[in-house]
């Protein structure tokens, strides 16, 4: 945007949120529906409203088409998820991983283990995603078999798998809130650690509590008897199969990008289901496309399995696209930088600053569905505060994570929880209670904000930070990985 840019005063840039969300709410609370229609309602209402104040078509069609270039990267990552998960369950990889897992842990731990397991994965690979539609959705068939309630299972997979990715100095979103507020990568996660240590710590208390009433008892073992018999029923059972996750995150591991990780994922798990568990070639291919399909009797053990394929995705991809056009809307007329020009205008102090940039990063994954937005257009809009309030700059690219990236789960509508429901077959809704570490963390940033503790100050305008103009205009959101 340039001088010559319309401006939306801020009354008129909030009113296609307030509408969008309205719509929400009434479509599924009372209709049951899903959020695709009101997105399309309030990608409308901010197209109007853009054009009410000056834009031209043109402009504002091409605002939805970034919106959507956007998020390219995530949908190809979600279209390759669900293949993968069709392969890995024809191949036998997750019946293998959900055995040797009901075997290995048990009930009253089981929160706690799958929550360290996805957040040590996580930080080797730097993906939440990665590491939710691999090790989660084993983790998920383990719990459930055991008779843990999956949006329970769901929240200690999240809370791992973002532990990870916002620890590691391989994740996308780590390195862009770390680029974009000139902030030393190492430095940036040694800040994180002040509120992501406190908040793994309460999730994993709360889980070894909650695990406390999940003992198993006669019912269970019963349960985790016959799932392990099912399974040795109807897939070829071996350790060598656990080699295929092991490959990839191996692959993550030394920097080879997701893509290609995730093709030779994908390839030796249509192998697996040809030579190992006896397959035909157009059952593997079948699975790819359409998910793998199984009927055993037990109807966990089928809704375990029958899922997976590509068209599995479609429901994900096509709620991720009509988000973007909304957000790609407020972005590129400024509504969003108007709205969140309203939000640091009522920030009149240092103290009260980091709450703000975590509202507004919280603000904006609702609004614009998209994390990378949540941490990119806070960190462009509130570089220059931080700097005039003496704050240094990772206090900045702390709050820009603790609000952005890990509240994007929690709303339905954005493409990290569309992507989790696909994965994990649990809603935001459901798993939102449980998803501990994700709520902790925003809220323990707060209280430290408030409190003035691990709050870095600026010794001098030069202190480890670049000038303001670098901060501003550092980093192109375009120009997004494909590791999420």
């Amino acid at each position: 945007m340039n001088n010559d840019t319309p401006k939306i005063p801020f009354t008129m840039a909030i009113l296609p949120i307030i509408l969008m969300v309205g719509a929400m709410l009434v479509t599924i609370v009372i209709f049951e529906g899903s959020p695709h229609i009101p997105l399309v309602f309030g990608t409308m209402t901010a197209a109007l409203v853009a054009w009410m104040h000056g834009y031209k078509w043109q402009h504002i069609e091409d605002s939805i088409y970034s919106g959507i270039k956007l998020a390219l990267p995530a949908v190809v990552i979600i279209l390759l998820v669900g293949v993968a998960i069709g392969a890995w369950i024809g191949g036998g990889v997750v019946a293998s991983m959900i055995y040797y897992g009901l075997q290995i842990l048990s009930p009253s731990l089981f929160l706690v283990s799958i929550t360290l397991i996805c957040a040590v994965v996580s930080i080797a690979i730097g993906s939440s995603w990665s590491t939710m539609g691999t090790i989660g959705v084993a983790g998920m068939g383990i719990g459930i078999s055991m008779g843990i309630p999956a949006p329970m299972v769901a929240g200690a997979v999240i809370s791992g798998a973002y532990f990870g990715d916002k620890m590691s100095p391989l994740s996308d979103t780590t390195n862009l809130a770390a680029g974009l507020t000139g902030t030393d990568l190492f430095e940036h996660i040694k800040h994180m650690l002040y509120t992501t240590v406190p908040g793994l710590l309460i999730a994993l208390t709360v889980y070894w509590y909650l695990g406390q009433s999940l003992s198993a008892g006669d019912a269970e073992f019963e349960q985790i008897s016959t799932t392990m018999a099912i399974l040795q029923d109807n897939f070829v059972i071996s350790p060598w199969l656990l080699l295929i996750p092991v490959f990839v995150i191996f692959l993550v591991t030394r920097k080879v990008p997701a893509l290609p990780a995730l093709f030779a994922g994908i390839l030796l798990g249509f192998l697996s289901q040809i030579f190992i568990q006896g397959g035909s070639v157009a059952e593997a291919v079948k699975a790819l496309q359409n998910g793998f399909s199984i009927e055993t009797g037990n109807d966990m053990v089928d809704g375990l399995f029958n899922r997976g394929g590509l068209e599995s995705m479609m429901y994900t991809v096509s709620m991720t696209i009509v988000a973007m056009t909304l957000g790609g809307i407020l972005e590129n007329t400024g509504m969003l930088k108007s709205i969140v020009e309203k939000i640091i205008s009522s920030s009149k102090s240092a103290k009260s600053l980091i709450p703000t940039t975590i509202s507004s990063c919280f603000l904006t994954n609702a609004s614009c569905s998209e994390q990378y937005i949540s941490v990119v257009v806070p960190a462009r809009m509130f570089a220059s505060t931080y700097q005039e309030k003496g704050l240094h700059s990772k206090n900045l690219s702390r709050a820009l994570e603790d609000g952005g990236t890990l509240t994007s789960v929690f709303i339905p509508w954005n493409t990290c929880g569309v992507f989790i429901l696909a994965t994990l077959g649990v809603g935001a809704v459901e798993y939102a209670p449980y998803a501990i570490l994700n709520f902790m963390v925003p809220m323990i940033s707060i209280i430290f904000a408030l409190t003035g503790f691990s709050i870095v100050k600026l010794e001098n305008t030069n202190d480890e930070t670049h000038s303001h103009s670098e901060i501003r205009d550092g980093v192109d959101p375009q120009r997004q990985q494909t590791n999420i």
